[in-house]
């Protein structure tokens, strides 16, 4: 198959698409929407932080730059919910009827994104939760950590969920939209064997992050999987319009769909430029079909900040 990615804003590429003319989306949106301005896109690549969080050595490992989201006020909250409003108004007249979207979330921003596509008039159709142990909560209270020592803020994360929804239907049945559309509902594993809603996942492989650097970097395993289910008789074309390190497409290809990709940093479309065919060649025979990764892709490895800084020089 064949992909294609471009070097734009989705917003004004989305209004240039032809109407109906794509099947599914998987994307990882910037939730952080301030760590993904421009100012502070700025301050990480040069070093420096800004709301980046850094998170110190734990164990000999150093992990990755993170979006601090706990820092969001309510009216950036709010800014979230109305981009994602905002997105997916723009996104719905591209989609055909019944075409599932899969996107990446957060536990602490997922109500927030679930209601601004849900005003835009897609149907929110619950959540695949990929399961994975991270670094990510569990923190005893800043400052004080001796003093309440069996106190955590937040629980520590076990899973991360990626949102589904579906743009409505126009047949009177699922069926009959499958039958003109191709869309509608999502591809089996198997014929005796339904998508699962829990998929067991790892943190992404030092062999991908030896590819991308890219700070929000997810496995091939996962996302060929979320890839193979949308579209239902595989047939179509996969669109990312937040690029980002380009594994969406990459996982696409491997599959065997057709893909599209769009991407507004210069630095991050350039680096997926060269990170999609490489990350696509991983695994041969890992098309999404098992729940069991192969041996390499399995292989948890964290990221290397100092390689990830490298990207936003």
């Amino acid at each position: 198959m064949s992909y294609e990615i471009f070097q734009a804003d989705c917003f004004d590429w989305l209004r240039e698409r032809q109407p109906n003319s794509v099947q599914a989306v998987l994307t990882d949106p910037p939730y952080g929407l301030i760590e993904f301005s421009h100012k502070e896109l700025t301050k990480l690549r040069s070093g420096k932080g800004g709301v980046w969080r850094l998170p110190p050595t734990i164990g000999g490992n150093r992990r990755d730059p993170l979006p601090r989201f706990t820092v969001l006020s309510e009216k950036e909250k709010q800014n979230l919910r109305e981009y994602m409003r905002d997105f997916g108004l723009a996104l719905m007249p591209a989609l055909t009827p019944g075409a599932h979207l899969c996107v990446a979330g957060h536990p602490m921003l997922q109500y927030l994104v679930q209601a601004g596509m849900a005003e835009a008039g897609f149907e929110v159709r619950g959540a695949i939760m990929r399961l994975y142990t991270s670094f990510r909560g569990g923190d005893r209270p800043k400052g004080a950590e001796r003093e309440f020592e069996e106190v955590c803020v937040t629980p520590r994360s076990a899973c991360e969920p990626w949102m589904l929804f579906r743009k409505p239907i126009s047949e009177r049945t699922v069926a009959e939209n499958l039958r003109r559309f191709g869309t509608g509902g999502l591809r089996r594993m198997a014929k005796d064997k339904p998508l699962p809603e829990a998929i067991p996942s790892s943190r992404t492989p030092d062999l991908e992050s030896a590819i991308s650097a890219h700070p929000c970097l997810k496995p091939q395993h996962l996302l060929r999987i979320l890839a193979r289910a949308l579209l239902p008789l595989g047939e179509g074309v996969i669109l990312d319009p937040f690029l980002g390190s380009g594994s969406s497409v990459a996982a696409a290809e491997a599959v065997g769909y057709n893909a599209l990709g769009v991407e507004l940093d210069q630095a991050y479309f350039d680096a997926a430029k060269q990170a999609i065919p490489r990350l696509a060649s991983l695994y041969p025979g890992c098309i999404g079909e098992s729940l069991e990764p192969s041996l390499a892709a399995a292989s948890p490895a964290p990221a290397n900040p100092t390689a990830q800084l490298k990207l936003f020089a």
